[in-house]
């Protein structure tokens, strides 16, 4: 195939949360086609792939059957999907993905599992703006958790200016994915995870290993998004507006005010909606600009991360990264952008 001239096929295991954000993702790329999705699912969501006329497979013979009996129409299992794509991104909750690794290799399809994975499965932790070019080419990579992506893009900015010396993070996590919270979270409780440094902060050196970063995490009985505070020592005494244009040079961070009255993760959530993005995306990191404060050789900010979308654009340019559709990381970055409208909607109103 030559992959810079032709639509690359992009199947997708697992129809989760993040599945299908990667599926619609996929479907409005000029250069990919969505081959299809495996499940194991028959009930409403595996529904509305059909009704988006997405060509829908069991991941076993089971799953395909069963999908039969619901009603569904399956085209067939996993294995036959993976013969028609050229690249599989798998969806599959945590761990399961690591147990799928073998029959991707031994197919010879390339193939992205996500941050819920081990950085030894792929070794290859991607980022779209610290280290695409190190992905061209490769079987495989790992795109990076939700908090991790966000770390990776707002620190990296800061260390490309000169500015970055250490960062000392404290994450406010949401409880679990909206979608299921009547099945679990947490209730009228904070939950401080025991383990300082929380595994955000080694898994953002995993893409760059300089990254002098530590975090720390505590679970919140909320579903919308996650929340970051951040304490970064510059290497030298700045302005905030050095440390905003610094920031400003990626694409993927979005600057919310609270004098527009963008106060809360839940408002900026509602301005996804009135924008018209699908599943109300958040795919930027949202850090308050009017917020941000810089005394000396220090700045302090926050952001908001929805761990459901963030990812997505990241995985997009994964696709074309191993399958070298495009050599140039800029080149990716404005097209998936592009075609998902990230940096719309954010400018004074």
């Amino acid at each position: 195939m030559n992959a810079k001239s032709e639509s690359v096929r992009v199947a997708i295991n697992g129809y989760g949360v993040i599945g299908k954000r990667v599926a619609h993702a996929v479907s409005v790329q000029s250069d990919m086609t969505l081959a299809g999705i495996a499940d194991v699912a028959t009930d409403w969501r595996l529904r509305t792939a059909m009704v988006k006329n997405y060509p829908v497979y069991g991941a076993a013979e089971e799953n395909f059957l069963n999908m039969q009996e619901a009603g569904l129409s399956p085209q067939g299992v996993l294995d036959d999907l993976l013969e028609i794509a050229d690249v599989v991104v798998d969806c599959t909750p945590k761990s399961v993905a690591a147990m799928n690794i073998p029959r991707y290799r031994s197919r010879g399809i390339k193939f992205i599992v996500q941050g819920g994975e081990k950085h030894s499965v792929t070794g290859h932790s991607f980022n779209s703006e610290q280290n695409y070019s190190s992905a061209l080419g490769r079987d495989s990579t790992r795109v990076v958790s939700c908090n991790t992506t966000s770390t990776v893009r707002t620190l990296s900015t800061l260390k490309r200016a000169g500015l970055l010396k250490r960062a000392r993070g404290t994450l406010l996590r949401r409880a679990t994915d909206p979608w299921e919270s009547h099945r679990g979270g947490i209730m009228n409780t904070l939950l401080p995870e025991r383990d300082i440094p929380s595994h955000q902060g080694p898994d953002a050196q995993t893409v760059d290993p300089e990254l002098d970063v530590l975090t720390m995490a505590v679970k919140v009985p909320e579903t919308i998004a996650h929340l970051h505070y951040w304490a970064i020592q510059l290497t030298r005494p700045s302005t905030k507006e050095e440390v905003l244009r610094a920031l400003k040079t990626s694409s993927r961070i979005a600057f919310p005010r609270f004098d527009d009255g963008l106060e809360a993760i839940n408002s900026i959530k509602e301005l996804m909606a009135d924008l018209g993005r699908p599943h109300d995306n958040l795919y930027e990191v949202a850090l308050w600009e009017d917020m941000l404060t810089v005394i000396g050789d220090e700045a302090f900010y926050a952001y908001m991360v929805d761990n459901q979308a963030i990812v997505i654009p990241e995985t997009i340019d994964a696709i074309r990264a191993l399958t070298e559709l495009e050599e140039d990381a800029g080149a990716s970055i404005e097209r998936t952008n592009a075609a998902l409208g990230i940096g719309v909607g954010f400018g004074r109103f």
